[in-house]
């Protein structure tokens, strides 16, 4: 049986879609139908159901696919075993929240890329929903989330943190030194917020539809790094998790609003898929997430 040919099929398979994995795989849409064809009459079953240009698999199909992900994560385990190991090197891809992507790229990762010189990282800031769909699909080793605690016996939760938020102002705002809010009390103040539909700011919105209420910001951007001066300077209030801020407040430049009956807290979770081999660079990679962005502990 071709390996390629199996490759192939886990493609189609996770994109529903014989263009779209010959676009991945760079080969031409009649090569990949030639190895599907291959392998159903190596196999002597129709893998795959094609009406009215969707494909979708067979019962048998979905048997075969199980194997063929572990027939593919056997085989990268065994490269990666039989290599040489001076050096830990390979292109690692991750998704992760934007407002994460600060912290994670603060001092410590140029001493990760002195002792990873030849780990290359593609950082991909991207919604909960299209960040499982990079994971399913293979496009992502990993994603890091910010968001409703997720479980599914599909992925492997690495970490997992529960983080809590606050809205936040400049000490200057007229709202600063109230010891209790109304949650309409602060929709008489310009917002700046993450963007819409995003993580926490989603949770957010979800809140604040229960009271029929909605904000409309006088600034959107994905960037925590760049929000937090700008709140500091009084242009607005924001809502923020507790972990981004805590500086901030500490020092004085920031305050929390306590805001009556207005909870939410989202859970900050690292995972792979459970199909995924985790070669020695994913490891590292990940153990740097745990040691960025949670309180404590060891990957391995």
């Amino acid at each position: 049986m071709d390996l390629k040919n199996l490759i192939s099929f886990i493609h189609v398979a996770e994109q529903n879609s014989f263009t779209k994995a010959a676009q991945t795989l760079g080969y031409s849409q009649s090569t990949i139908s030639f190895q599907i064809k291959q392998l159903e009459t190596e196999l002597n079953s129709q893998l795959f159901e094609r009406i009215n240009h969707t494909v979708a698999l067979t019962e048998k199909g979905k048997e075969v696919l199980e194997y063929a992900h572990q027939i593919s994560k056997l085989t990268q385990e065994l490269e990666e075993t039989i290599q040489t190991k001076k050096d830990v090197k390979g292109h690692i891809r991750l998704a992760m929240a934007d407002s994460l992507c600060d912290s994670f790229l603060g001092d410590g990762f140029l001493d990760f890329r002195k002792k990873y010189p030849d780990i290359s990282l593609k950082i991909i800031a991207a919604g909960t929903e299209e960040m499982f769909r990079l994971i399913n699909h293979n496009e992502v080793d990993a994603i890091l989330t910010l968001d409703n605690h997720i479980y599914n016996a599909e992925y492997i939760i690495v970490r997992e943190e529960k983080v809590h938020t606050h809205f936040v102002a400049s000490p200057a705002c007229p709202l600063a030194h109230a010891d209790t809010l109304s949650i309409r009390d602060l929709l008489t103040q310009p917002f700046i917020l993450t963007e819409k539909g995003m993580s926490y700011r989603r949770l957010l919105d979800e809140k604040l539809s229960e009271y029929s209420l909605e904000i409309d910001p006088v600034l959107e951007i994905g960037s925590t790094g760049l929000i937090c001066p700008l709140v500091e300077q009084g242009v607005g209030i924001s809502f923020l998790p507790d972990y981004i801020t805590a500086q901030e407040i500490a020092s004085g430049n920031m305050v929390r609003l306590h805001v009556k009956d207005f909870e939410i807290h989202v859970w900050k979770q690292l995972l792979y898929h459970r199909n995924k081999w985790i070669s020695p660079p994913i490891e590292s990679v990940i153990q740097y997430c745990i040691d960025r962005e949670f309180q404590s502990g060891s990957f391995i």
